[in-house]
């Protein structure tokens, strides 16, 4: 019984919205007995909000880095609740000043993600600070530095439990990312193994989409892993902790090139060896390795070692299936045969590989290199260089400069409404705006919608509890677990998120007068709030994802040419997997995530914008296919490169990238594609012709560079029809205005 109990803390303390609830429970409990021991018990609501939205600012990093990204938080904080204070009774500079702040905060946001949190975060406290303000009678001159301190201080009590946290278990949240990493990428195994049943009429294309959206995920988990391991390398290069976790990132890194490789057409496998178990031995390898990728998760967070003795079993079955086959080839055109196996052999090589790379997983203690430990770091390098990249968004096309302008718009639309009909509580009015008014319309109409119905149950679960438990110490826990429940919830549930936060919300209030006076203007001010945010994200500068469906498409392509022409470097020089090779690679998923999201963005627009979503998911599929042969190429690249001769390919390896960037270029300009030259096929026919005397090392370079040859025209197609669409859409527009 008590090993099932440390079993069971163990999971409890691997989770990772545990830590952060803990600390925000501890932060509250500590301002509720602060209020309560002292007396002065109208402080916590400041303090309670303080602690919010410093929770709300934090990001990960070590301890130094949170300090200094504390600092930073605490003098914004300071100066933006000041500010608010000192302008509340001028209501025109107020509104002025709120509309400025709020539009160069959001532009800051483009500097970096930390940036981006931090402004958005002390948004936050300045409508926290106007409740705050409100809910006290106004400002005075005796109590001007009154709010802002105690705000001030909710955060800074926060803020130095975070860092204390963070110094004690700093290597906790790296576990939890890698964990989540091996978590994604035992799924996306699972579904490339759905692509090898060797069944007749199954939808291939619907799960290479499947496939394509799991990818978007296991890259954003990626890139969360390296931050998280980057900010700990700096400053710590000799700590053999952070060097075993980069290895298992670049051991992660590995198993996602191989395990996204393409060898050859799955439809095609599956009719040949309709017959024989030797797909029902890929996919349950496949499958067995994604078990084990999340056992590898799971060994991580509990810090135990974890068995993959079954996906050793079925990579042996596997061989011992192909072995078979190599000695009992089945009837049909023995050519064809003989090259489907041989394309089944390099798919056991690769898969070998895979079980290699899970092997080291579980005790990864070789030695690094130097261009191994090379991450590429993404913050801003110094005032230059954020400036530039700030700069680069002050234009109408860019999505943050849109934003910005929105909700500034929303903000100081919401202020003039609450300034014209003086609703009780009427700044929860811009709170709600704040947190519904998303870049785009899908995560809007989304959060819009979770947050109205989060606030009704939130209201009505409030009104129950506080009617239920008028005690003050009853309702005060009532609190402390209501903000806790939030931030355990609101990345995943943010409608549980909301309903929390409004039940925080009502006891507190319930402490220093009548929370039941709250219910209705909680509720009015929310839906205004929101509509204000609906009404901003329709009109001002609507960024409809549809539209730019053939940017993301160029982008796509244009990272698969320079993932391409990477890999084509690699075969000249040999196989080296340094930092060039790694961003390339990187690069390539993350575009083809990015077109992924988009897509489902434009599937949550109306229905009018949501006319070229076929075609994007018809070009998803095949770009997808296209960095599954270039992953392919990639994975065998040291089995290979030694016995290739690239001079006779030359003239293939210009031809792909030839195509892949005239189709990138039309589509980037809104322009027809034209022919392909040399023609895709005449490029497929000199591939195809290899005696069948030449090693496999070099016939799975030629099947691959073929088959994604293969795949040049429909991509071209689907490219034209795209724009066509886009076109007539255009077209049809311009047409209605002229008539207008």
């Amino acid at each position: 019984m008590l090993d099932r109990l440390t079993h069971s803390l163990r999971r409890l303390w691997a989770l990772d919205a545990f830590a952060y609830s803990l600390r925000v429970f501890m932060a509250l409990t500590g301002v509720m007995l602060w209020s309560a021991l002292s007396g002065h018990i109208g402080q916590m609501i400041p303090l309670f909000l303080g602690v919010i939205a410093s929770a709300l600012a934090e990001t990960d990093d070590s301890w130094q880095g949170r300090l200094r990204a504390l600092l930073v938080t605490l003098v914004c904080f300071a100066i933006a609740s000041l500010a608010v204070e000192l302008t509340f009774a001028h209501p025109w500079l107020f509104g002025v000043g709120l509309g400025l702040a709020t539009f160069l905060m959001i532009m800051l946001g483009a500097i970096g993600q930390r940036y981006a949190t931090i402004t958005t975060a002390t948004l936050i406290l300045s409508v926290y600070t106007m409740i705050n303000i409100e809910q006290r009678g106004g400002v005075t001159v005796e109590n001007l530095w009154h709010g802002p301190l105690l705000l001030v201080a909710g955060a800074a009590w926060y803020g130095v439990l975070s860092i204390v946290w963070q110094a004690l278990f700093t290597h906790q949240p790296v576990r939890q990312s890698l964990a989540a990493l091996m978590t994604e990428l035992g799924e996306y195994l699972a579904i490339k193994a759905s692509l090898f049943e060797p069944l007749r009429g199954v939808d291939r294309s619907a799960r290479r989409l499947a496939l394509a959206r799991q990818n978007g995920r296991v890259v954003s988990a990626l890139n969360e892993a390296k931050e998280m391991i980057f900010s700990r390398l700096q400053g710590q290069q000799n700590s053999a902790r952070i060097d075993r976790y980069l290895r298992l990132y670049l051991i992660a890194q590995d198993i996602h090139e191989r395990a996204s490789s393409t060898h050859y057409d799955y439809s095609a496998l599956a009719e040949h060896f309709f017959h024989s178990d030797v797909l029902f031995r890929c996919q349950r390898l496949l499958y067995q390795q994604g078990q084990s990728c999340q056992a590898l998760g799971r060994a991580l967070l509990l810090r135990q070692s974890f068995d993959h003795g079954e996906s050793e079993q079925a990579l042996f079955d596997l061989r011992a299936s192909i072995e078979y086959l190599k000695q009992h080839p089945p009837g049909g055109d023995a050519r064809q045969n003989h090259r489907l196996l041989r394309s089944l052999t390099s798919l056991a090589i690769n898969l070998g590989e895979l079980e290699r790379q899970l092997t080291r997983a579980d005790n990864p203690e070789l030695a690094l290199d130097e261009h191994d430990r090379n991450l590429l770091d993404r913050s801003p390098s110094g005032f230059r260089d954020g400036w530039q990249r700030l700069r680069g968004h002050l234009r109408t096309s860019s999505p943050i400069f849109r934003h910005a302008l929105r909700l500034s718009s929303a903000l100081v639309a919401g202020y003039l409404l609450l300034r014209l009909i003086h609703p009780t509580q009427g700044y929860w009015i811009l709170l709600t705006t704040l947190f519904v008014c998303r870049p785009s319309f899908g995560a809007t109409h989304r959060f819009l919608r979770q947050r109205i119905t989060g606030t009704v149950l939130g209201l009505l679960a409030g009104w129950a509890l506080i009617t239920l438990f008028p005690w003050d110490a009853a309702q005060a826990l009532i609190a402390v677990l209501a903000g806790v429940l939030f931030f355990a919830t609101r990345i995943r549930h943010y409608m549980i998120a909301t309903a929390a936060i409004t039940l925080m919300v009502l006891a507190c209030f319930n402490q220093v007068g009548d929370g039941f006076d709250l219910i209705w203007p909680r509720l009015f001010d929310t839906l205004l709030g929101a509509g204000l945010a609906a009404l901003a994200v329709l009109l001002i500068l609507p960024d409809w994802q549809g539209r730019r469906l053939n940017r993301e498409a160029a982008s796509v392509i244009t990272a698969s040419e320079a993932y391409f022409r990477e890999i084509v470097r690699q075969y000249q020089s040999g196989k080296r997997d340094d930092l060039a090779y790694r961003l390339a690679r990187r690069n390539a998923h993350n575009a083809d995530a990015a077109l992924s999201t988009r897509l489902a963005s434009v599937m949550q627009e109306p229905g009018q914008y949501r006319h070229d979503a076929d075609e994007g998911y018809r070009l998803l599929v095949i770009t997808h296919s296209i960095l599954g042969h270039l992953s392919a190429l990639g994975a065998h690249r040291r089995g290979v490169s030694e016995r290739l001769d690239v001079q006779e390919l030359e003239g293939v390896f210009e031809a792909i990238s030839g195509y892949l960037s005239t189709i990138a270029r039309a589509l980037s300009r809104r322009q027809g594609v034209g022919a392909l030259s040399p023609p895709p096929e005449s490029m497929v026919a000199f591939l195809e012709q290899l005696p069948e005397e030449v090693e496999d090392a070099r016939r799975l370079v030629h099947s691959q560079l073929a088959m994604i040859c293969h795949q040049m025209i429909p991509l071209a197609e689907v490219a034209g029809r795209l724009l066509d669409q886009q076109g007539q859409r255009r077209r049809l527009i311009s047409s209605g205005r002229a008539t207008t």
